[in-house]
C-alpha cells in the first residue's frame, strides 16, 4: 500500500509548493510503462511531474529542466548507454549553470550495482534497480528534494533568469504571500486600480494568444503544429508557451503537454508548465502574473493553454493580457442544444473544429456556424485536422492567428497610450 504523505518521516516538512520534477526516457528507449507507472505514484504523493516522454535527447531533457525548473530529473532507462546518458545530462547542466538541479533514475534489471556505482561517482543521486518499491522511490524525492532551495547562483542564459523568475512568483502565491488573481478578474475604473491594472500591460512586448477548449479536442497538439509554421516563418524569432493541467485534488498533478509536443523541443521555444493547485477555471493562481511577466520578456508570441474546461468556462477576459483568444472544440459535443451552453462560444475571436476529419465534422461546422451567427460579431470558423502533416485548415488558422493578433496587439497599444495620456492629464491636474 503507499505511504501517504502525511505518513511521511517525524521531522520532514513539506514546502509550500509542490516539489516539481522532470521525468523522462532516454532516445531510442520507447519503454515507458515503468516511468507512467511511477509518475502515478509520485503524484498521488504530492509531487508535481512534468512528463517529457520517451526517445528523448540529452539537449531535449536539459532545456526543459531548466525552463521549468525542476527540482530533479528521473531518468527511466531501459536500452543500455545508461551511464553515458546520465553523465551526458549532468555534463550539460554543469555547462548551462544548472547543476542544482539533481539527477536520480533506474532501468530495471539493465542497470547493475556495478554500473550503479560507476553513475553515483560521477554524481547521480540515486539509482533505483527492479524490486525497489514505489513507496522507497517517493520517500526519496520528498527527504532529498522536499528542502527549501538554498542560495541560488546567477542564472547563465536568459531563459534561466526567467524560469528563476516564474519560480518566485508560483512560490510567493503558495505561501500565500501574494494574492491569487485570475485572467479574468473584473477591471475596476477606479483610478487606483487601474495604475495597478496596467502595470501589467504597460511593457508588454508580446502578441498573446490563448487557447481554450474542452478535454481532448487536441489543443497542444494543435498548438505544436502552429509554433512549427511560426519557427519555419520567422527563423529569428521566438515563442513562450504557458501551459496548465489540473491538479489532483489535495494531490500532485501530471504536467504532460511537453511529451506530444515534437516541434516545440527547439531553442527557440520556452515552455513553461503550470498545475491549477486547487484553482477552477482552467487556470493556477500564479496565472495572471506569470504570464505578465512572459509578455514583457521579447518574445514574438505569448501562447497560453488552458486545462481541458466545461461549458461554464470563461478562461480569458477581454481586455486583459489576452489579445486574441482561440476556441478548440472537437466534433462530438453532443446534441445542438449543448452549443448554446457554451460560454466561449460568445467571446472566443476563432473558433476552431479539430478532428475535422471524424463522421460527424461537417455537421458540426454547420451548426457551430449557425451559433456563431446569433453572436452578431466577427469570429471566424476553422476546420482543421491538426495529427495531419501540412494540414491546410491549420496553415488557414496559422496565417489568422498572425494577421488577428497583429491588429489586436495595435488596438491594445493604441488604448493604452490614452490611458497613460488620461492618467498623465489627471495628474496634472490634481498638482
Amino acid at each position: 500500500m503507499a505511504l501517504p504523505v502525511k505518513c511521511l518521516p517525524l521531522g520532514f516538512r513539506l514546502m509550500a509548493s509542490p516539489i516539481r520534477v522532470l521525468t523522462a526516457v532516454p532516445i531510442c528507449d520507447g519503454h515507458d510503462s515503468a516511468i507512467n507507472t511511477i509518475n502515478l505514484e509520485f503524484i498521488r504523493h504530492g509531487i508535481e511531474v512534468i512528463y517529457l516522454g520517451y526517445h528523448r535527447s540529452v539537449g531535449d531533457i536539459v532545456r526543459a529542466a531548466i525552463q521549468e525548473d525542476v527540482r530533479a530529473i528521473g531518468i527511466s532507462s531501459y536500452n543500455g548507454g545508461h551511464i553515458e546518458f546520465f553523465a551526458a545530462v549532468m555534463d550539460l547542466l554543469r555547462k548551462k549553470g544548472a547543476d542544482d538541479i539533481k539527477v536520480f533514475g533506474g532501468g530495471g534489471g539493465t542497470i547493475t550495482h556495478e554500473d550503479a556505482a560507476i553513475m553515483k561517482g560521477k554524481g547521480v543521486d540515486e539509482v533505483f534497480f527492479a524490486g525497489t518499491s514505489l513507496d522507497e522511490m517517493v520517500k526519496f524525492v520528498h527527504q532529498r528534494y522536499g528542502k527549501p532551495r538554498g542560495k541560488r547562483s546567477r542564472a547563465k542564459s536568459p531563459d534561466h533568469e526567467l524560469a528563476h523568475k516564474l519560480t518566485k512568483i508560483e512560490d510567493a502565491y503558495a505561501s500565500g504571500s501574494r494574492k491569487r488573481l485570475t485572467l479574468n478578474a473584473q477591471r475596476s475604473t477606479s483610478k487606483s486600480q487601474t495604475r495597478h491594472q496596467t502595470s501589467n500591460t504597460k511593457h508588454q512586448t508580446s502578441e498573446v494568444i490563448g487557447f481554450t477548449g474542452p478535454g481532448g479536442a487536441g489543443k497542444t497538439t494543435l498548438i505544436d503544429e502552429l509554433v512549427l509554421r511560426f519557427l519555419n516563418h520567422n527563423p529569428k524569432g521566438r515563442i513562450a508557451i504557458l501551459s496548465h493541467d489540473p491538479s489532483v485534488v489535495g494531490e500532485g498533478a501530471l504536467l504532460g503537454d511537453r511529451a506530444t509536443m515534437i516541434n516545440s523541443q527547439d531553442d527557440r521555444v520556452f515552455m513553461r508548465s503550470m498545475a491549477t493547485r486547487g484553482q477552477a477555471g482552467g487556470l493556477s493562481p500564479a496565472t495572471h502574473d506569470c504570464l505578465a511577466l512572459l509578455a514583457q520578456s521579447n518574445f514574438d508570441y505569448v501562447i497560453i493553454e488552458t486545462v481541458g474546461t466545461g461549458q461554464e468556462a470563461m478562461p480569458f477576459q477581454k481586455n486583459g493580457i489576452v489579445d486574441l483568444t482561440v476556441l478548440v472544440m472537437n466534433p462530438d459535443y453532443g446534441s445542438r442544444l449543448q452549443l448554446q451552453k457554451i460560454v466561449m462560444l460568445d467571446l472566443a475571436d476563432i473558433v476552431v473544429v479539430n478532428k475535422s476529419d471524424l463522421q460527424r465534422a461537417r455537421t458540426a461546422h454547420t451548426e457551430i456556424e449557425q451559433r456563431l451567427e446569433q453572436n452578431r460579431r466577427s469570429q471566424k470558423l476553422i476546420d482543421t485536422v491538426a495529427k495531419r502533416h501540412r494540414d491546410p485548415g491549420v496553415d488557414r488558422l496559422f496565417d489568422l492567428v498572425s494577421n488577428k493578433s497583429v491588429a489586436a496587439v495595435s488596438e491594445r497599444r493604441t488604448k493604452q497610450e490614452r490611458r497613460f495620456e488620461s492618467a498623465a492629464t489627471a495628474k496634472k491636474k490634481e498638482k
